[in-house]
């Protein structure tokens, strides 16, 4: 009890449970294993499907073993069977149907379904359907037809006919039956006959002959003639028969009929469509190409493909066939018998199998069991929950998997632990709304045995909810009201109440039924997206429980220099988003969003936004024509080329400067651009022309070599012109007189000298602009005002224009 305080209410029936099992399983013997005399009954032999003669004796087998005495009656079609002179119960539980009649004149016919039904004081169980039905062989339906063949040929009879059971083909020539021991002779089950070699003797007149145990039949005869032998030219293979589609239950036997013929005779050989192995056990061929499979299984269906191949080569044709073997319902997991206390819940669970998969229902004592109330089926059907069990669920529960192919059953019993001495249920349960998400439940104490009494438990659900979902909260002894809280606004609840003692729980008293307050609904999440210079795009999230308590959602806005809203503006409590449109595109808006129901309207979210930066950004995005992003990005890639090559072309330079020695100091900066540095992209992010120095001045430029090319002042003004007077604005390099309508240059540039000594080239650094393309440009950098300030000594590091 100790713990009991210790722990928070929700856990209080956790730790009761372990208290009132003890004492409860005690009180009761546990229910015997022994099959020959458990408390729950069970099927030793159950009957089974099966063919009548009219006028014979039918005999239904049924056994069962449990705590007698055992009353045992039979129904047929879901109708108890009375007993009379017709049909007898045997002392063995059997059914004996002294002659079995059909529908004729009047009289009730004996075909139909039959149960047999076992009932002792512990409860009641019903056997699997087993259907009778009567043999019968109807007229034939397909006769053999007279056929011409050639000598070798192949020569085929069908007939068919319907009968139960399912007749026995036989095959007679000139009313004499077939030898079947002739190799050349193949009779299929399915009423079909082959001749392959045919020959001369083989001609004359067939019979086939149907028998089962109601009848036996002959079809018309159909004539053979065989000519003389075929010419021998080339035949292509044809198969004159390919597999049919079957469907067959397991344990029984395929037939896959494959005839073909051609010159050479074709090779016949077969083969599943998914590539999966035949396999060999129970597989055989019958005759020159028929596939026979004994006791199918469901890893036999699928599609069977009949080849026809002219021996040496690839040429063949196919024909095709899909095998659906069924299988009835079986079980993998079965329920078992339990013995639980009243007030807690039972649960059972059988597993089946099957092909096609079978369908599971629940019977109580024989009887039909649905969901509802306190009982719940679940996971299609093969777990059964029952909550709350009391003296009236201790039945026999028996669960029956059924398909097309079969039925089965199986059986276990629910044992109800009741101890004496136990309270009565608590009274006068009342629950009253407090809040919008409290309720007060009260009560009395039980009339009856309250002195054990140690604690209630209180449980608690939605009134729209399954069972399942209900919880509980347990409620100390002296305690008789409770105060259930954080629960949801404007909705129904159902309340009961058991009392708990050592020795077990009380009944549950009656429920009652409670709705917690409404209240105004919380303010709505809000955002706000402006999608253009005079549209906003606001966004929440739906409450679809607002239409339910006649309530939505009403926006307000209004410029912020103003002082009243337009609005409301009604929206559903489905609706998650709106456009305001046509607005100023200068004014900064406030607006207001707020839920409402029946009961009120919620506090309101308000954001504020402004359209002009929006109107300001779409301003200064004039149609430059600057385009240097999709410069960059066309030609980034051919950038990293062209540096490679010239990386490597400036490696060769400087070993051959190495080997010949400092022949010439200059290279001119003119040739090097136009050998080694292709224009990378658009002339407006490029700079006229490339130098590089050795450390020399204007002045210092000495004699160049008969070969070489000189380079003036007046060429490197040309390229570099000198700045102008302080404060005279920087001359912008002009473009050269090949580049085509060269664009107006949109960003600052700096030129980096780099000395040649050190394999340096001079390569211009462009920064992205950050003012759009009209204005006076920037100054330049000191360095970069007069061109006779070059760099002198190690060559500077050369910088990277920044994206």
């Amino acid at each position: 009890m100790a713990a009991l305080r210790a722990a928070p209410p929700s856990r209080w029936p956790r730790l009761l449970l372990p208290l009132l099992l003890p004492p409860l399983l005690l009180l009761l013997p546990a229910p015997s294993d022994g099959l020959g005399h458990s408390a729950e009954l069970a099927f030793a032999v159950e009957p089974s499907d099966d063919v009548a003669v009219p006028g014979q004796p039918v005999v239904l087998g049924c056994r069962v073993e449990g705590t007698p005495p055992v009353r045992i009656t039979w129904r047929k079609n879901g109708v108890e069977l009375p007993e009379s002179t017709h049909s007898t119960v045997l002392a063995n539980g059997s059914l004996m149907i002294r002659h079995f009649l059909l529908d004729q004149g009047g009289s009730p016919s004996d075909e139909g379904d039959y149960e047999c039904v076992a009932q002792n004081r512990f409860g009641l169980v019903v056997s699997r359907k087993a259907r009778i039905q009567a043999a019968t062989m109807s007229d034939f339906h397909v006769h053999p037809q007279a056929t011409v063949g050639e000598e070798g040929g192949v020569a085929r009879f069908q007939c068919q006919i319907h009968g139960l059971p399912k007749p026995l083909i036989t095959w007679q020539k000139n009313r004499v039956p077939i030898d079947t021991d002739n190799e050349r002779y193949t009779l299929l089950p399915k009423g079909v006959l082959q001749i392959t070699g045919l020959q001369a003797e083989d001609s004359g007149i067939f019979h086939c002959v149907a028998s089962n145990i109601a009848s036996v039949r002959v079809s018309h005869g159909a004539r053979l003639t065989v000519s003389g032998s075929g010419s021998g030219a080339y035949k292509e293979p044809t198969i004159l028969v390919g597999p049919e589609n079957l469907t067959l239950t397991v344990h029984q036997t395929a037939v896959l009929e494959c005839v073909a013929t051609g010159n050479p005779r074709p090779i016949v050989s077969w083969s599943r469509l998914d590539g999966r192995p035949i396999g060999v056990e129970g597989i055989q061929v019958l005759g020159t190409g028929n596939l026979i499979i004994s006791d199918v299984s469901v890893q036999h269906s699928g599609v069977y493909v009949c080849a026809a191949n002219r021996p040496g080569t690839r040429v063949r044709r196919t024909a095709q066939g899909r095998l659906v073997v069924q299988a009835p319902a079986e079980f993998v997991q079965h329920p078992q018998s339990i013995s639980r206390p009243a007030g807690t819940t039972a649960m059972f669970t059988c597993q089946a199998q099957g092909e096609p998969p079978p369908h599971v229902t629940w019977l109580k004592n024989g009887q039909v069991l649905g969901p509802g109330g306190h009982v719940r089926l679940k996971n299609n059907n093969s777990t059964l929950t029952i909550s709350g069990i009391g003296p009236e669920d201790e039945a026999i529960y028996q669960c029956v998997a059924e398909n097309s192919a079969g039925s089965s059953q199986a059986s276990a019993r629910l044992t109800v632990l009741w101890a004496e001495g136990l309270p009565g249920p608590p009274l006068n349960v009342q629950a009253v709304s407090v809040s919008s998400t409290e309720v007060r439940v009260s009560w009395t104490e039980p009339v009856v045995n309250t002195k054990e009494i140690i604690g209630y438990v209180l449980h608690i659900r939605k009134a729209a909810d399954p069972p399942e979902l209900e919880y509980q909260e347990a409620v100390s002894k002296s305690t008789f009201q409770h105060l259930v809280s954080d629960l949801e606004p404007s909705t129904a609840y159902s309340f009961y109440i058991k009392a708990y003692t050592p020795r077990g729980a009380s009944s549950a008293s009656a429920p009652t039924l409670a709705s917690t307050l409404g209240e105004a609904p919380a303010p709505p999440p809000l955002s706000v997206r402006v999608l253009g210079s005079s549209t906003l795009q606001l966004l929440w999230e739906p409450w679809p429980r607002l239409a339910q308590h006649e309530g939505g959602f009403k926006l307000f806005y209004r410029p912020a220099s103003k002082t009243s809203f337009t609005g409301p503006i009604l929206l559903p409590g489905t609706v998650s988003s709106y456009n305001l449109s046509q607005l100023d595109p200068t004014a900064v808006y406030e607006v207001k969003l707020l839920a409402y129901n029946q009961h009120g309207e919620g506090n309101a979210t308000v954001r504020f936004v402004s359209l002009r930066g929006a109107s300001e950004r779409t301003a200064l995005s004039p149609p430059c024509d600057c385009r240097k992003e999709e410069a960059t990005n066309q030609t980034s890639t051919t950038g990293i080329v062209i540096g490679i090559h010239i990386g490597v072309t400036c490696i060769i330079f400087c070993v051959l400067f190495l080997l010949f020695g400092q022949r010439g100091r200059v290279l001119l900066c003119k040739d090097v651009e136009n050998q080694l540095s292709p224009p990378q992209g658009p002339r407006s992010q490029r700079d006229p022309g490339v130098l590089g120095l050795n450390g020399a001045g204007w002045g210092e430029l000495g004699p160049l070599g008969r070969d070489e090319k000189r380079v003036d002042v007046k060429e490197l003004e040309q390229l570099f012109p000198r700045a102008g007077a302080v404060g005279q604005p920087h001359p912008r390099p002009h473009p050269r007189p090949m580049d085509p309508e060269a664009p107006a240059l949109c960003e600052e540039t700096q030129l980096s000298m780099l000395s040649l000594q050190r394999c340096g080239v001079l390569e211009e650094m462009a920064s992205e602009a950050k003012a759009p393309c009209v204005g006076p440009p920037a100054a330049l950098p000191p360095q970069d005002r007069d061109p006779g300030l070059l760099s002198e000594g190690p060559a500077a590091q050369p910088a990277h224009s920044g994206q």
